[in-house]
């Protein structure tokens, strides 16, 4: 079985240019990176510290284990390779196993060939070794394989996640074009909010934001919401150290009642489902949720904070016009109501954030799934009548 203590490489992926929010998360936890590349990290760690990422980070997709590199030219020699691996050491004859891969080499001709002859070696190995054979499918429900082959160098992982940490798994409503958990995170960390001051949301939707911001300034962290990762399958996993791990989570959490995090919509029904959300996230106490137009929402004169919009980008036809006039006055309401406070647009449409009329301090780039996104700070200077 595998020792949990032994440290290894560990790749831990995350969302193109959100890699630096990553990072500040893992050095926050302890942990140096040694090799930090576009979408995800390398750093030493152990299997019982991937437990503790899975159940911490905020901005990751998956934690990887590395379990072998090595030299394959070709898909001819998959099977091979893989058979000797010795499997029976890391997965119970009685569990379930999925393969996942990335390959990179020109012998392969459909994208499912790496996948099926993995899978045949392990099953083979297993026949051989135990005289049966683990179930195995396409779900991530047991123990993740994940494979990395770019040319002639193949890397084979445990994907000790299974499914992404992207989703934090309190959002039980998502609502109308929802973000995902972990991009609201790293947005929120590229605004620099301290935690301390007010963060504001307008146009809040399913109220991902705002409830991430919660979660931030009493210390919860995602692996609150979560039991299954992939590293339960894995032979020398321990419950009891599992459910320690998750007992200090619930002794980290701080009730910080202080700060003020405020989230409107103009729909009665988001912010009904905000609410259910931020219930389950058990932070519904921490929010105030407004149901009115944008720009009759609270602005607390002091302490200046954080203001936060995600509105629409405009992508069906016909849209563009009716939001010209939205970020327009999403721009006249932080220069009228919003002095003193960092404001910030996350819009996938750089043609309608001309609109807001303020001149953006800096351009934060994200990808929302494929389009192409700016994080647009605005500094809202006190007695001057400009952003």
């Amino acid at each position: 079985m595998l020792d949990f203590n032994q440290k290894g490489k560990v790749f831990i992926t995350c969302k193109d240019r959100s890699v630096s929010y990553l990072e500040q998360e893992v050095r926050e936890l302890g942990f140096v990176p040694t090799i930090v590349m576009r979408t995800g990290l390398e750093l030493r760690a152990s299997m019982e510290e991937c437990m503790d990422l899975n159940l911490h980070l905020r901005t990751a997709s998956h934690v990887l284990y590395e379990i072998k590199s090595f030299y394959l030219r070709n898909t001819e020699d998959i099977y091979r390779k893989f058979k000797s691996i010795p499997w029976e050491e890391y997965l119970d004859v009685d569990g379930y196993f999925s393969v996942n891969s990335v390959a990179e080499n020109e012998t392969v001709t459909t994208p499912l060939i790496v996948n099926v002859k993995v899978k045949d070696a392990i099953v083979d190995r297993f026949r051989e070794q135990k005289g049966r054979r683990p179930d195995s499918g396409s779900d991530f429900s047991g123990l993740v394989i994940q494979v990395y082959w770019k040319e002639t160098q193949a890397t084979v992982y445990f994907n000790t996640s299974g499914e992404t940490l992207a989703k934090h798994g309190y959002r039980k409503i998502p609502g109308k074009a929802p973000m995902m958990e972990a991009l609201a995170a790293a947005t929120i960390y590229a605004t620099e909010w301290n935690t301390r001051v007010p963060f504001i949301n307008p146009m809040c939707g399913s109220g991902t934001l705002a409830i991430e911001a919660a979660l931030m300034a009493t210390k919860r962290y995602p692996g609150l919401y979560r039991d299954h990762y992939s590293f339960q399958h894995i032979l020398g996993y321990s419950e009891a150290a599992f459910l320690a791990k998750k007992k200090k989570l619930e002794n980290k959490i701080v009730e910080a009642t202080e700060v003020k995090i405020i989230a409107s919509d103009i729909s009665l029904q988001a912010i009904s489902f905000a609410r259910e959300n931020a219930a389950y996230a058990g932070v519904d106490h921490m929010i105030d949720f407004q149901t009115c137009d944008f720009a009759e929402t609270e602005i607390p004169e002091r302490p200046r904070g954080v203001i936060m919009f995600n509105p629409e980008y405009g992508e069906r036809l016909g849209e563009n016009d009716e939001l010209e006039v939205t970020y327009r006055r999403m721009g006249d309401f932080m220069k009228q109501k919003c002095a003193g406070y960092r404001g910030y647009i996350f819009t996938g449409n750089l043609e309608l954030a001309k609109k807001v009329g303020l001149k953006a301090s800096r351009r934060i780039e994200f990808w929302n799934g494929t389009i192409d996104c700016r994080l647009l700070k605005y500094e809202l200077f006190e007695g001057s009548g400009r952003g």
